[in-house]
């Protein structure tokens, strides 16, 4: 347990955002004073400074300081604040994190800010590593991604807007897992109740956003290849009869489980349009696959790969995961050489994050994880990985809880890049959603803000309220 002292302040998140990056999976709780037990982190802010302090067992054992000014040229409070914290924690540590003081999980956003302000790509980098003491090399990733985000966004503007669809069924829930899913051999007779729901919403928003051009599709889960052939196509008809696809510029079925893959829905999702799909092995080491709850070997993952070039997919993204329990460099060298000989157009390369609803959260003592170390080595042979394929990075974002602070990144061949993947992060156009835990988000482009409209999580509940859940958006002018 960490506590949390504020001392002439209340910027609790300012203060725990900044502890998170140098100790992960705790829980954090907020303290009068300080605690006798464990360890108080305790921020004080004063007329000029602001300064850290760390006890264990209620002795102080480090303390941090940092100046501000009130004046439009120094430092806030509250950047302050935060800065106090982060070199106190530093110091104490001894560690050197990638990302510094950063975290917020859209490094490239704020890199596009600083364009957008009048700044080249090169300045906004060098005032990211100024501002956040970030390291040179993130620093270049991030305007990487900014500015192939930029060429994306400026076609997919925030006069269009696109779409998800959710599938919240998968075959078996993995280790590392927290998206809302529901095991399919339980909900196996609900699938089509759930569907016949997922049309009636549909049908609603494609009345709603008649005259408003859709930019991308993008149908997720869970797992969607968990329907059957049949269940997918009467799904992906109804897509085609209900919107208007002339504009579309990406229509992406994330196929994801190769055990849920078959030759026939490979078939049915290129009939109905769908030209960007994703077949997410996590790793191509046999072990690890089945330490992590995947019911499905290398060798089912190639031949998955095989079936989808047969059927004419010309765009198909992989994911893997670094950090899986168990797995160092010759793990993930491996994994990038078996990746690097089939070729896919999209590698999204995810650090593994210890999600508060995992099941390897509750394990986590049971579980050898990468080190920061290792974590950066594994991000490195990736990245060159990448390099050598002639994909670029695109896309990235970062959660709370990764390994090391790391990050998640989006690489693709010139062209191929997911048009959902950039507007969803940059969140520059409104995306409506259906189904059961889909969060419908409306961008406001005279303000910038984002309203978001809510789905219930629960199938059940979803399939015996779904008036309730077109009549939330009727609320929203939707």
């Amino acid at each position: 347990m960490i506590y949390i002292y504020l001392d002439g302040h209340t910027k609790m998140n300012d203060v725990q955002t900044a502890v998170q990056i140098f100790m992960p999976n705790e829980k954090y709780k907020p303290a009068e004073g300080i605690t006798d037990e464990s360890i108080t982190v305790r921020s004080k802010l004063k007329d000029d400074c602001a300064v850290a302090y760390i006890y264990e067992n209620g002795k102080e054992i480090c303390s941090e300081s940092y100046p501000y000014t009130a004046d439009e040229s120094g430092k806030s409070a509250r950047y302050a604040i935060k800065a106090a914290v982060y070199y106190m924690l530093k110091k104490k540590t001894g560690i050197t994190v990638p990302w510094g003081m950063m975290t917020g999980i859209r490094p490239a956003k704020r890199i596009n800010t600083y364009i957008d302000e009048g700044m080249t790509a090169d300045e906004g980098a060098k005032k990211l590593i100024e501002l956040y003491e970030m390291k040179p090399e993130k620093a270049e990733l991030a305007k990487r991604v900014a500015l192939a985000e930029r060429e994306i966004l400026s076609k997919a503007d925030s006069d269009g807007v696109s779409l998800y669809i959710g599938i919240p069924f998968c075959p078996t829930r993995c280790l590392y897992c927290s998206f809302t899913s529901y095991p399919l051999g339980v909900y196996k007779n609900k699938v089509d109740g759930y569907i016949d729901a997922l049309i009636k919403e549909l049908s609603y928003i494609g009345e709603s956003i008649k005259g408003k051009r859709l930019d991308s599709i993008y149908i997720g889960g869970g797992t969607p290849t968990s329907l059957t052939a049949e269940q997918l196509d009467r799904l992906m008809t109804n897509v085609g009869e209900i919107f208007d696809l002339s504009a579309l510029m990406e229509y992406t079925v994330e196929a994801g489980r190769p055990d849920t893959i078959t030759a026939d829905k490979l078939k049915v999702i290129k009939n109905n349009g769908a030209g960007r799909i994703s077949i997410n092995p996590q790793t191509m080491n046999d072990k690890t696959l089945k330490l992590i709850g995947r019911e499905h070997t290398v060798d089912d993952i190639k031949r998955v790969y095989a079936e989808a070039r047969e059927a004419g997919h010309k765009n198909i993204n992989m994911d893997l995961i670094l950090g899986l329990p168990g797995e160092g460099t010759a793990e993930v060298e491996n994994t990038m050489a078996e990746i690097e000989k089939l070729a896919p157009e999209n590698m999204t390369v995810h650090t593994l994050a210890i999600k508060r609803a995992s099941r390897l959260r509750e394990q986590l003592e049971d579980y050898d994880l990468a080190k920061a170390v290792l974590m950066e080595k594994l991000l490195d042979i990736s990245a060159s990985t990448a390099e050598r394929m002639n994909l670029s990075p695109y896309y990235m974002y970062r959660q709370k809880n990764m390994l090391g602070s790391f990050e998640n990144v989006g690489y693709a061949k010139k062209g191929c890049e997911s048009v959902y993947n950039i507007v969803i992060m940059e969140e520059t156009q409104s995306i409506y959603a259906a189904g059961a835990g889909a969060s419908t988000k409306l961008y406001d482009k005279e303000t910038g803000r984002i309203e978001r409209v809510f789905n219930v999580k629960n199938v059940d509940e979803y399939i015996a309220r779904i008036d309730e859940m077109i009549e939330r958006k009727r609320n929203m002018n939707i």
